[in-house]
């Protein structure tokens, strides 16, 4: 007899939403999904438990941030590619930086640009802080990678000046902008608050912290 404690998860089934949020995008939405469901977890890109809310808590939550960005954006530790594979996908007109060290991830981010044909993506294999190219972007994101004020130092110097960062947070959000006021003041950010979006269209709102850099 099979051993039902160990059966392979589920993958969520596509929430009707999803076509409404990446509109004529959806089919190269639905193949990301699938891969990552089908090869994330093997390669160590997410856990089981991530499968059965694998839309819901992964893709949408980081699609209804796409109309926030413009331009050149950077994605900070970009990792499976959520947020930064996810928002290409939603938004072909901004052009997206993938930042991420580890080489597994990276190959699997230029596998996944190839497979999906995205020609808006630039994969860079580096940390963060090892940037070189100085504060070139419009805005930076990252997702689950670390607290605000750590992420400060990391992101604030590759953004221009008068660009943003626009980082997807969790619930405490608001609390991570109080723990963070002396980077705040270092790195000189302005109009730090919580803004979130997708009220109405996703089950829960994706919270994120937005903040000008001068």
């Amino acid at each position: 007899m099979a051993d039902v404690s160990r059966e392979t998860p589920v993958i969520e089934p596509e929430p009707e939403v999803a076509a409404q949020i990446f509109g004529d995008r959806v089919e190269l939405a639905r193949a990301f999904t699938a891969a990552l469901g089908a090869h994330g977890e093997e390669r160590g890109l997410i856990g089981p438990l991530e499968l059965p809310r694998l839309w819901t808590r992964h893709i949408l939550n980081s699609a209804v941030a796409a109309p926030l960005f413009s331009g050149r954006v950077g994605d900070v530790g970009s990792g499976a590619g959520l947020p930064g594979l996810v928002l290409a996908i939603a938004r072909p007109d901004v052009q997206w930086v993938l930042i991420e060290p580890m080489d597994r991830r990276v190959t699997w981010l230029h596998e996944q640009v190839s497979a999906l044909g995205l020609d808006n993506v630039e994969v860079v294999r580096a940390r963060a802080e090892d940037w070189d190219g100085g504060p070139v972007l419009d805005a930076v994101t990252a997702r689950a990678v670390s607290a605000f004020r750590t992420l400060i130092p990391l992101t604030a110097p590759l953004v221009r000046d008068g660009g943003e960062l626009i980082l997807l947070k969790g619930a405490n959000a608001a609390n991570e902008i109080g723990a963070a006021e002396k980077q705040i003041r270092k790195y000189r950010l302005s109009d730090v608050r919580v803004e979130p979006v997708g009220d109405g269209v996703i089950s829960e709102p994706t919270r994120v912290i937005r903040a000008t850099v001068r």
